[in-house]
This record gives structure tokens, sequence and C-alpha cells, in this order.
């Protein structure tokens, strides 16, 4: 193997997989469907099963749904669990009467792969478990991060089903065929993101082993060393997490953890089927805007200039920004409420208002 090709892979596993997508903070799992000993983690969470026999795991929080006014599921990103962080003020979700389900996604946490795992089947899941757990026909959703995906599906294929959105740091497709050239073309991101599919796609193997030797930095010392994809508030909040767990050399020894991860990347960093800048607005006759975008302004993972794009094609999505934010803004003390009391009140702080000039360049 040339020089090049091992730096380029070795860039894109510590870059892409231990640095990019590590959005959301997902606490230690009892169990990892396809561990290679199965039999020593026994299952502890509800469960629902699919019509198409898979079981999809689920943890409620908040206030009993038959005495909710609001219900909200929340969509964890790559590398987390229904377990994640979503700091909400305990007595404004009992002021406001939210119940908050939460999930593993297909691969992830005590759920079953699906081997038929797209961008559709994500909203597909979604629709099942809400159904299943009879909270009614319309919810909301919340994406973090790489869950960002699996909320925009939901945008597309059931938009009856949804009383509002809300994404927090959403991914970017380099795909959509909305972007204009000019602005993602230099863009070092969509390179390393477009390398980690090729090497996902036709070398897995190799990505295998990259990721599972031992003279590989792990995570947590890179980020140490040279945090190049944080500022510096996500530093502090990656002080009061446990880390990212399923991510650490011992989780990615097992191949089924490696699969889920490498399958959940290649969904979304493929063809959709659909380009979400072209979608229309499913709220046409409220009021107010139902679908938020909320972005930090420092955010090295996804850029601003993008999010802002995206908000400027879809005026019907409301974008909050957070002036000092990074890319784990949900982690940051305060937002959490700030997302609910916009999502579900209409509230907007002038605190998240962004100085958006009246021209966007693109």
């Amino acid at each position: 193997m040339s020089g090049l090709v091992s730096r380029t892979a070795l860039r894109v596993v510590i870059g892409v997989l231990g640095i990019i997508f590590m959005a959301t903070h997902q606490s230690p799992s009892p169990h990892i469907d396809g561990d290679d000993d199965d039999s020593s983690h026994p299952i502890i969470s509800q469960r629902i099963r699919l019509k198409d026999g898979r079981f999809l795991a689920y943890k409620e929080k908040g206030v009993p749904k038959t005495r909710s006014n609001y219900k909200i599921i929340i969509v964890h990103g790559f590398g987390s669990s229904k377990d994640m962080n979503f700091l909400a003020p305990q007595d404004l979700v009992d002021e406001l009467g939210i119940y908050f389900l939460l999930y593993d996604r297909a691969g992830y946490g005590e759920s079953d792969p699906n081997p038929k795992h797209s961008v559709k089947s994500e909203a597909l899941d979604i629709q099942e478990l809400a159904d299943q757990l009879q909270i009614g026909s319309k919810f909301y959703v919340i994406g973090v991060s790489m869950g960002s995906y699996p909320t925009w599906s939901c945008l597309k294929y059931i938009p009856e089903r949804l009383s509002g959105v809300a994404f927090v740091v959403p991914v970017v497709n380099y795909k959509w065929p909305s972007f204009p050239r000019k602005l993602i073309k230099d863009d070092y991101r969509r390179k390393l993101v477009q390398c980690g599919v090729w090497m996902a796609n036709y070398v897995p193997g190799l990505l295998y082993w990259l990721v599972t030797q031992k003279w590989l930095p792990t995570t947590s010392s890179v980020m140490n060393r040279k945090p190049v994809l944080f500022n510096s508030r996500d530093i502090d909040a990656l002080k009061k997490t446990k880390g990212f767990p399923m991510l650490t050399p011992e989780k990615l020894q097992h191949k089924g953890v490696f699969d889920t991860l490498r399958g959940d990347f290649v969904v979304a960093y493929s063809e959709w089927g659909f380009d979400p800048m072209e979608l229309r607005n499913p709220f046409p006759n409220e009021n107010r805007s139902c679908v938020h975008i909320w972005q930090g302004y420092e955010d090295k993972v996804v850029p601003f200039e993008l999010q802002r794009y995206v908000s400027s094609k879809l005026p019907w999505i409301k974008y909050h920004e957070v002036v000092d934010g990074g890319h784990l803004i949900v982690h940051y003390n305060g937002l959490c409420e700030a997302i609910l009391r916009a999502l579900l009140l209409g509230e907007e702080s002038l605190e998240y208002r962004p100085n958006i000039p009246k021209e966007i360049v693109v």
C-alpha cells in the first residue's frame, strides 16, 4: 500500500469516524446486537416487535403519555443511543406536560439491525414505534446531528404524522442537488466524507482493520491533544459527559458495532432519493414556524454557512444560531429548554436570533 493511501485512510478513520460524527453522547449500553457473545448481555430494555420481525428498543421519559400535552420522539445520532442526554428541565417538562420517547435506531443499543436499512426505513421505524406505543396520530420529532437524516425522512415520508420538528446541529449531505458547487467544492469535510464513504463501501475490511488496531490513537487522545473540530464550549461539555463508549477501541472490536456505524455513515452520506431543499411546508395552515434548525456559529463539523443556505431555501424553517456554540450545543445549559419553548410554544429567544446578511452569498 502506498504511503499516500495509508495516510489518507488514517486521516479518514481518525477525522471522520473518530471525531466528526461523534455528535451526541451515549451512556454505556449493556448490550450491543452483534457482539461476539450476546449470551452474556441480556436484553433489559423495553422493546417492540416490528412488522418485519426486528425488535426496536425504547425508553420513555417525562410525564406519562396518558396525561401528556406534548409527545416528542428524540432521534439520536452517530454512536449514540436512547440513553443520550437531552437536558430538559424537569419543572418545564412537568409544567407543559411533555412525554419523551427515545429509541435505539436500527442496529444500535438493543435494537436489531435492519438488512434493508435506508433513509426511508428510518421514518417507517419511527411511525411504527409511535403506532405500537399508541402515542397518537401526531407527534413531534427532534433529531440530533446524524439523527437528522431520519428526521428529514419523516418530513418526506410521514409529514401527516408530525406536529413539529426540530433539527439540532443537523449533518448535511453534500450530495443534495440544490447545493451550489461553489459553496461546497473547497470544504475539506466534503472530501473526508467522500473518502470515508468510498472506504466503507469498497474496502470495509481495511477500514475495520485500521479502526481496531491498538497503535491507532484513541478518540479521547486525539481530542485532548488537538481538538480541532470542537470549540471551547464543546470541550467544557465533553468534560461533563461520560464520553462516547460506542466509539472506544473496545467496542469497535465487535464486528456488529462496526457494521452498524459503517452502515449508518453510508446511508447518511449516499443518495437519498430526494432533495430536502425541495420539500414543501407540511404545515401550511400554521401561523408560525413548526420546523426549526439549531446551529452553532462556531461549529467546525457542520459549517453554519450551509445551514443558513438550507434555511434560506426553505423559508418555512425557523433558523436559530448559538453565537459561541460548537457542534455539541445540545449539551449546553439552557439550550434544550430554548429548543422546547420554540418548538412547542413558538417562543423565540433574541439570544439565538442569527445576524444574517440580507443576501446570502452562494
